[in-house]
């Protein structure tokens, strides 16, 4: 699959896809969302196959994350609606389809089965910091400068909110909302909106150290691992009980368990382990 505004390498089961518009520091048009997505889907498609996808990594060109959604696009949409016949179902409203596209996608990589792992530097704003929240490791250079500037513009923050609030809890996630948020990166680390900061120079060891530490992970109890966790978040432990131990169940008599076990005691790396 070819794409044009990012591009996807694999390496191995390691799939890092770059978000590829340096000129405007990566905003994210709607083709960009739309490769996104595809990009995921297709690194999905290959699970439980032989050469597997089972990270994938997103970063940016240029020495910028993300600096948001394509105003292009925006105004383009904007212009659609106006034309629109009055009365028109709010289902068709162009402005809202371009803010679910982008929605969709982020709930896409929230949900995926598969490691994400965000790599910041630079300019990550508006729905390219949306899009840092979704990874389940991010980290960041020296470099990052992070803001939520929709409510300075009149806008809202709609699509980026509820990852925004998982990741930081509804007291922060209000606070960025209601100031505009701005912070460095020594900043976005002290309240978790990111997991760990590097310098520039140290970034790509810094993405081995994590990657060695996802692959040595075993790909369908990280699966399983994910999605538990996920539904954990809104449901009370004692309702996760006999749920929570099937899931166990299953896994430690299934392949993954017994190889893992296996390898344990005879003090040898699984299988799942690259070489």
């Amino acid at each position: 699959m070819t794409f044009i505004a990012v591009s996807a390498v694999n390496t191995g089961p390691v799939l890092e896809i770059t978000l590829n518009r340096p000129d405007v520091r990566n905003a994210m048009s709607l083709a960009m969302v739309e490769e996104l997505r595809q990009a995921l889907a297709q690194a999905e498609s290959t699970i439980g196959s032989p050469g597997a996808t089972r990270v994938v990594v997103l970063r940016g060109a240029g020495g910028h994350f993300c600096a948001g959604g394509d105003l292009k696009d925006m105004a383009m949409a904007r212009m659609r609606a106006m034309e629109a016949p009055t009365g028109t179902d709010p289902i068709q409203d162009p402005v809202a389809e371009v803010n679910a596209a982008f929605g969709r996608m982020c709930a896409a990589y929230a949900a995926s089965p598969l490691a994400v792992v965000a790599m910041l530097e630079g300019t990550v704003m508006g729905g390219g910091l949306g899009l840092a929240c979704v990874a389940d490791v991010a980290i960041a250079t020296e470099t990052a400068s992070f803001r939520l500037p929709e409510t300075s513009l009149g806008v809202v923050p709609a699509q980026i909110a509820p990852f925004l609030v998982e990741r930081l809890g509804y007291s922060q996630a209000k606070r960025l909302a209601v100031t505009g948020g701005r912070l460095d990166a020594a900043q976005a680390l002290r309240i978790g909106l990111m997991h760990q900061q590097v310098t520039t120079a140290e970034v790509d060891a810094a993405l081995q150290a994590v990657l060695a530490d996802i692959l040595a992970c075993a790909p369908g109890a990280l699966a399983a691992s994910k999605a538990l966790m996920a539904k954990a978040r809104w449901s009370a432990p004692a309702a996760l009980v006999d749920e929570a131990a099937a899931l166990f169940s299953r896994a430690a008599q299934g392949p993954e368990g017994q190889e893992g076990t296996g390898a344990f005691l005879q003090k040898r790396k699984p299988h799942w382990v690259p070489a």
